[in-house]
Order: C-alpha cells, then sequence, then structure tokens
C-alpha cells in the first residue's frame, strides 16, 4: 500500500418483479436513470460476461479487496454498488454482516435468487437509505465511477461509516508502464466490444463501460478526491499494474 441500525433500505424479498427492460446505452454524463437502466437491461448475464472479459481475473481481484477490507466476525459492512452481491459473498464468508446495496433493481434481484441469504438493499450512493455512523466499514467495487458524483458519493460514504471505520474502493485505473497502458487500451476500446457482442445481453452497455474505465482519474487523483471527502490515511495499491487500483482511507 501507498502512501444495527434503522432500517436496511429497501430489501428485496419484498421487491415486485421485474418488466422487461429495454436495451440502453448509458453516456458519460451519467444520468442516474440511464446508468440504472442500463444495468437492469445485462442483469442476468452480468457476472459471465464479467468474467469472460475480465479473462478470468475477478477473482483475484475479489481476494485482494476482502484483504483490504479485513473484516471481523460480527462487523457490520455496507456493499455499495454490489450488482449481484459478487463482491459481498466473500466478506460474509469471513463473518461480516454485509449488506449489498445497488440503485439497480434488475442487478438485485437476479442477485437474491442467486444469493438468497444476504440481504439485498435497493438504495442511491448520493441519498444512501442508512443512519450516520452505523457501518464498520465500506467498500465499492468497480461502481463509484458510474456515479453521477463520486466526491459526493465519497461524502455520503462516509457519513454512514463510524468514526474509526474502513473504506476500500477497488477501481479500475491505470497501468504504469508505457506498454502495458497501449496494450490496455486496445483491449478496452477494441476487444471488449467486440468480444461483448458474443457474450453480453446489451453490448452496447460495454462500449459505455470501456469509454468510463477510460475517462476515470488515476491513482493519486482518485486518492486526493478521497481525501477530500473527509477520509483521512488514504493509499493505494496496484494489482496487475495498476489496470486495477485498491484505494483504502479510514474515517478520522
Amino acid at each position: 500500500m501507498r502512501t444495527a441500525t434503522q432500517g436496511f433500505g429497501q430489501l428485496l424479498s419484498t421487491a415486485t418483479p421485474m418488466l422487461d427492460t429495454p436495451w440502453v446505452r448509458a453516456s458519460l454524463d451519467k444520468a442516474p436513470d440511464a446508468v440504472a437502466s442500463m444495468f437492469d437491461g445485462v442483469a442476468d448475464r452480468y457476472d459471465v460476461a464479467n468474467e469472460v472479459l475480465a479473462l478470468g481475473q475477478t477473482r483475484i481481484w475479489r481476494r485482494a479487496l476482502v484483504n483490504a477490507v479485513s473484516p471481523m466476525r460480527g462487523e457490520v459492512i455496507l456493499d455499495l454498488a454490489a450488482g449481484t452481491g459478487s463482491s459481498s459473498e466473500p466478506l460474509a464468508e469471513r463473518g461480516a454482516t454485509v449488506i449489498p446495496c445497488d440503485f439497480s433493481t434488475g442487478m438485485l434481484l437476479v442477485g437474491h435468487d442467486r444469493r438468497p441469504t444476504l440481504p439485498f438493499t435497493a438504495g442511491d450512493a448520493m441519498h444512501l437509505p442508512f443512519g450516520d455512523s452505523v457501518f464498520d466499514a465500506a467498500t465499492i467495487s468497480f461502481g463509484l465511477r458510474n456515479v453521477v458524483d463520486a466526491a459526493g458519493a465519497l461524502r455520503e460514504l462516509r457519513r454512514v461509516v463510524r468514526p474509526g471505520g474502513r473504506l476500500v474502493v477497488c477501481e479500475f485505473s491505470h497501468p504504469r508502464q508505457r506498454l502495458v497502458r497501449k496494450l490496455y487500451s486496445e483491449y478496452l476500446m477494441g476487444t471488449i466490444p467486440s468480444v461483448a457482442r458474443a457474450v453480453a445481453s446489451n453490448p452496447d452497455a460495454y462500449v459505455y463501460l470501456a469509454e468510463s474505465i477510460a475517462a476515470w482519474p488515476d491513482q493519486a487523483t482518485l486518492a486526493e478526491a478521497i481525501q477530500g471527502a473527509g477520509w483521512s490515511g488514504v493509499e493505494w495499491m496496484n494489482i496487475h499494474g495498476g489496470i486495477v487500483a485498491l484505494h483504502r482511507a479510514r474515517r478520522a
């Protein structure tokens, strides 16, 4: 590395079935309704498509996330932008109570079907449906770049984490070596859309996702944004040369 609560929101066990969602492609202005609809449209095959497009590396990233959070038995952890709960499950296996939260109803319903023991909760990163200082830690994996106001979401995460609690952000980032950066850029903008046509239910959604990765700030800039949102002790670790970066911080 470098240098319970009042209501857990709307539980999916009481949610109504999702209607068929038309395919959409969100734009980089990240209008919340468009982003949520886009994820609704890819929910059923999202986990499979991610595994293929990530070349089988998602388990490595999830393991690194769990190690960075260091969950302890009995802790209550918020997993924001949890989607179908693939990032929540490994944390729960360590004995923590994990609340997977997302604003895509489609993703949450698929997650509830696949992982029924997890308390899936509908919530917007800008207005989390939780009280102040109720979580021991919060995580967000590959979701912060899809929020319309990342700084606002970081402040909202700080609100719901107790003093001394932890934040871990796992996100695609900027490779440090020029050759890796070039190859990665070609993969993002060329290969991913092509592969998505074969494995994804809405290939256009992955064009947006590739563009959002390319437009995302580098490790140091994100660290400054986390610190600017009121978190302390911000540090980061690169995975695969910076293709993915883990940022970790504490609430003072």
